[in-house]
């Protein structure tokens, strides 16, 4: 990206979003354009204000956050970050089936936050550590078979795309699947989008749980 990184928090605690903003605001690179106390008010945010990442609290009155998450991601307003106290299974894979490009818990410490926020704004996935395992191996043996025009999509995919997702599988970065692929990073972004586009995804995230899923080749 070029430029600053613009980020909204939604949390419906004044102590934590002023946290939050007192730490995202003060680092190089980042700018906090809006802060909303709940989901309503965060996707309205997002319409008028169109940030880069919207941080957003599960827990929220009026529109909870993953209801949020949906509409902010169908609508194309932001990348959204999902930022929570509760580890909690029906929140991760609510989060991530809305589209979220990240799932983080709440404590993880400034530096953390900071690189999530980073990453989502590049356009990649990530999830919090303690819950990657557990939720590889709830998809593995509890997601339901892709859809027969999921199937007939990805064999639409070209060769290039093909390997591209396999490696979204693995939770390589676009400069890691770049290195791989020998292209640019650039190429892998377009890749990417296409392949989300093509696949009626929401984020990379969800390619990369369908990639597990199809138990795709990797190059």
């Amino acid at each position: 990206m070029t430029g600053n990184v613009r980020v909204l928090i939604a949390d419906d605690q004044d102590a934590v979003r002023a946290g939050l903003a007192l730490i995202l605001a003060g680092t190089p690179g980042i700018e906090v354009v809006g802060q909303a106390a709940d989901g309503e008010e965060a996707v309205a945010l997002c319409r008028s204000l169109r940030p880069d990442v919207a941080v957003l609290d599960v827990r929220m009155p009026r529109l909870d956050g993953i209801s949020a998450t949906r509409e902010i991601v169908t609508d194309g307003l932001a990348d959204v970050l999902v930022l929570t106290t509760f580890d909690i299974d029906e929140y991760v894979f609510g989060a991530l089936r809305a589209g979220a490009s990240g799932f983080l818990l709440k404590d993880t410490d400034a530096e953390g936050l900071v690189d999530a926020v980073r990453t989502v704004a590049r356009g990649e996935g990530i999830i919090a550590p303690g819950v990657t395992r557990r939720l590889i191996n709830a998809f593995a043996t509890s997601a339901p078979a892709p859809s027969a025009a999921t199937l007939a999509a990805v064999r639409e995919l070209t060769p290039r795309e093909r390997h591209v997702l396999a490696c979204l599988g693995l939770g390589l970065s676009n400069q890691q699947i770049a290195d791989r692929l020998a292209m640019a990073e650039s190429t892998t972004k377009t890749h990417v989008s296409r392949i989300l586009t093509k696949l009626g995804l929401r984020s990379r995230v969800q390619a990369a749980i369908l990639a597990q899923e199809l138990d795709l080749p990797t190059p």
